[in-house]
């Protein structure tokens, strides 16, 4: 090898080696920096022919599974999706601690039911009346409390999806940016580190809505939704809209509906945009919550519809109207948002004898209950007809014996009929109410494990990504002091070319 080619050797292997030792101190400095994953600087011989050149390094490369990276990210999505679930799902089991001390729903039926049986042994007893209406009140009231608690959970819902587009544009134009800056051909260790911003914006957006991020040649990148539908990269305008609005218990999105729908560039993508947290509150203010809000109006309407069948308007809508009736469809009907309006029968809270009387005559018919007369003024102060014929069918299976009460429905629920309960229904009252109480405590206890599943494998992912693309600083210093062995060795060989060049033109003198 000639003088020139180990000089030139020994210069390029320490621009080399100093580049590497640059490298490794960037990324001891940045180890606990969110986000940041290891460079290395590539080296390779540079020789033309059979002939060695010296040392050729390359742009800075980071140590990046990409495919490690998206599973992290799918588990970001599923926990935020979860906690949100979780979160708006408490408030609503929180609420079965009914006013008036009656306990959970269920409860209040059965305290209902108890107050009955006390009346029965002492019919004319006031205090005893009193006490039926005061359980009376405490059902209505818990029925009230649930339906706004649920009602307050779809505005919650609501109000995220509004906060998640806002949130999802921000990161959508801040992708698009870095994006821009990495395909006009940015180099050296920049590229790498806006490679690294880039992962952290998609690992945000993650949250809000699940994705697939989808590399191209050139800096580029593709975002797909859970729903396939391709998220464009603008960093000039907001890619998502969605209107606000004021959600009643009639209000549904779709055909006729009106919630407001999440549009793309004016369409409506609804549909489309599965996971996260986005995709979780959409299902729950139009799926998961009307469904609860209908297994609730449907107590409330079969409570107070079969005591109204038998004789006594114990509840009614404010001011004592009758209750809306027990058949006919629940959606399009009055039924609809009637557990936010059941009241006690102000007739009856007037006069609480009403509840050992009668508050009207029934004509039976086949299908419903018997014939019932009410017990007229100064008519028998142990009148007991009518608290026998609650006790027997009011809170039984039968409207009359061998006649069964209207099936309460479990399917054409929410205020469209597109919504399902996710059992059969029981015939009795307690039994229903126990189990859309149950259901809903199963509901949030499920979001909570999810949670706490999605947590530990992002937890376990993520453990496994730093091993593989994090820094470990015991081995970058391992690796400099191996890069300043190298460069003493490489100045050495500069110092020795240069001793040998003054040799020879000593010679020559």
């Amino acid at each position: 090898m000639s003088l020139d080619l180990a000089l030139n050797a020994a210069r390029t292997g320490l621009g080399a080696t100093q580049r590497a030792l640059a490298q490794a101190s960037q990324n001891i400095a940045n180890a606990a920096t969110p986000g940041y994953t290891r460079k290395t600087v590539p080296q390779d011989a540079a020789v033309f022919g059979e002939t060695p050149l010296g040392v050729r390094t390359g742009e800075v490369r980071r140590s990046v599974d990409a495919a490690l990276a998206a599973r992290i990210d799918a588990s970001r999505s599923a926990e935020a999706a979860a906690a949100l679930r979780e979160r708006l799902l408490q408030g609503i089991e929180q609420t079965q601690s009914i006013t008036g001390g009656a306990g959970s729903l269920p409860d209040a039926v059965s305290a209902l039911r108890d107050s009955v049986i006390a009346l029965r042994a002492s019919p004319d007893d006031g205090g005893l009346q009193r006490g039926m209406a005061d359980a009376a009140q405490d059902a209505a009231i818990g029925l009230n409390s649930l339906a706004a608690a649920i009602g307050t959970a779809r505005d919650q819902a609501q109000a995220a999806i509004e906060q998640e587009v806002h949130a999802i544009n921000a990161a959508l134009r801040e992708i698009a940016a870095l994006t821009v800056t990495l395909k006009a051909g940015i180099d050296g260790p920049g590229a790498a580190g806006i490679e690294d911003q880039r992962d952290a914006a998609v690992a945000r957006l993650s949250e809000s809505i699940e994705v697939r991020a989808v590399r191209q040649p050139g800096g580029d990148l593709l975002l797909l939704s859970r729903g396939a539908a391709l998220l464009p990269l603008d960093p000039g305008r907001d890619l998502l809209a969605v209107a606000p609005a004021n959600i009643a218990p009639g209000s549904f999105y779709g055909a006729g509906g009106s919630l407001p729908a999440v549009t793309m560039q004016g369409l409506d993508v609804t549909g489309q945009l599965g996971g996260g947290r986005l995709g979780e509150a959409i299902q729950l203010r139009d799926r998961g919550l009307p469904r609860m809000q209908a297994e609730v109006d449907l107590v409330a309407t079969h409570l107070a519809g079969r005591f109204d069948a038998l004789g006594l308007r114990l509840f009614s809508e404010p001011g004592g109207a009758a209750p809306p009736a027990m058949t006919g469809g629940y959606a399009g009907s009055a039924q609809i948002g009637f557990a936010g309006r059941i009241a006690v029968n102000p007739a009856v809270a007037a006069d609480p004898r009403l509840l050992r009387d009668g508050t009207h005559a029934v004509t039976g018919m086949p299908g419903g209950p018997s014939d019932f007369t009410p017990n007229p003024q100064g008519g028998p102060a142990g009148f007991v007809t009518l608290l026998d014929r609650v006790l027997d069918f009011g809170f039984g299976a039968n409207a009359a014996a061998g006649t069964p009460w209207p099936t309460i429905p479990v399917s054409g629920l929410g205020p469209d009929g597109s919504l399902a309960s996710p059992f059969l229904a029981p015939a009795t009252l307690d039994a229903y109410a126990t189990r859309i109480v149950a259901t809903q405590a199963a509901d949030r206890a499920a979001a909570t494990a999810a949670k706490t599943d999605a947590a530990d494998l992002r937890g376990a992912l993520a453990e496994r990504f730093a091993r593989q693309s994090g820094v470990d600083v015991d081995a970058e210093l391992g690796a400099m002091v191996a890069l300043q062995n190298a460069y003493a060795a490489n100045a050495r060989v500069l110092g020795t070319v240069q001793a040998m060049w003054d040799q020879l033109l000593g010679a020559v003198r």
